[in-house]
C-alpha cells in the first residue's frame, strides 16, 4: 500500500475508535467529521499525502468552521475550497446541535486560526502541491465537542474518564501517522498538541518543535501571527 492508502486506513481506524466512545454532560454533541466529511477527508489525504515528508503539523482538534465544516484540519472553508482544490458534498452529523449547523464548503462563517495558518502556507509556497511536497497537517483528536447551548468544549476539558480512552486512541493514530510518514519533525500548533506528542512519539526518531496557535483567543496570535510563527520555525531550523 502507498503511503496515502495507509494514511487513509489510519484515520479510518481513529475514526471508528472514536465513535464508539461515549461522553456525558456538559457534552450534549459530539461531531465526527471523519465519518459525515469522509469525502473530503480522503480526497485532502489524496492531494496532501502524496509521500513522506519534512514536516507534520499538528492541532488539537476540529474547530466549528473549519474542520468541522470541512474535513480538513483546520480547515478554513476558503483555504480548502480555493488553495487546496476540494469540492465535494459534505454530508451532516447524525445528531446535529441547531446552533451549529454543518454546512459544509459553502459556510459562510469563516475560522480564524485555519485562515492564518493555511494563509501563512499561501504566503509562502506558490501553490498547495508544492506545500504538500515536504509539508502535512495533522489534528490530535478528531472529534468536535459541543455543550446544550452549542458552545464548543475542547478535549483538555474532558473529564478524566472520558479523556483517558480517547487520549490512548489519538496518541496511537498520532504515532502511526508518524510511522508512516517519517517526518524529520513534528510541529505542534499549541500547548496542547506539544504536550500529547511528547507524550505519544517519546520512543520514536522525530523532532518535536512548536509553534504559537493563532487562535484570536490568544492575544499574542492577534499580533501578527504570521511573523511570529515563521520567526519560530526559523529559530528551531524547521524552516530555512
Amino acid at each position: 500500500m502507498n503511503v496515502s492508502t495507509n494514511i487513509a486506513t489510519a484515520a479510518r481506524q481513529l475514526s471508528t475508535t472514536c465513535s464508539a466512545l461515549n461522553f456525558g454532560e456538559p457534552v450534549t454533541h459530539v461531531y465526527n467529521p471523519l465519518e459525515y466529511a469522509w469525502a473530503a477527508h480522503e480526497q485532502y489525504i489524496s492531494r496532501a499525502a502524496i509521500g513522506k515528508k519534512k514536516v507534520v503539523f499538528l492541532g488539537m482538534n476540529p474547530g466549528p468552521f473549519g474542520m468541522a465544516q470541512t474535513g480538513v484540519p483546520f480547515g478554513e472553508v476558503a483555504a480548502v475550497r480555493d488553495w487546496i482544490g476540494i469540492n465535494v458534498e459534505i454530508g451532516k452529523p447524525s445528531k446535529e446541535h441547531p446552533n451549529r449547523p454543518i454546512e459544509g464548503l459553502v459556510c459562510k462563517r469563516s475560522e480564524v486560526s485555519g485562515r492564518r495558518l493555511w494563509g501563512l502556507f499561501a504566503e509562502h509556497f506558490d501553490s498547495a502541491n508544492e506545500f504538500f511536497q515536504d509539508h502535512f497537517i495533522a489534528n490530535h483528536c478528531p472529534l468536535v465537542f459541543m455543550e446544550e447551548t452549542g458552545r464548543n468544549r475542547t478535549p483538555n476539558k474532558l473529564t478524566a474518564s472520558e479523556a483517558s480512552p480517547l487520549m490512548e486512541a489519538c496518541d496511537s493514530h498520532l504515532r502511526k501517522v508518524v510511522e508512516i510518514l517519517e517526518p524529520e519533525w513534528l510541529v505542534a500548533v499549541g500547548g496542547f498538541a506539544e504536550k500529547r506528542a511528547k507524550i505519544a512519539l517519546s520512543n520514536l526518531k522525530v523532532s518535536i518543535g512548536k509553534i504559537l496557535h493563532p487562535s484570536p483567543a490568544s492575544p499574542a496570535a492577534n499580533r501578527g501571527w504570521a511573523e511570529q510563527a515563521t520567526k519560530q520555525m526559523r529559530a528551531q531550523g524547521i524552516w530555512p
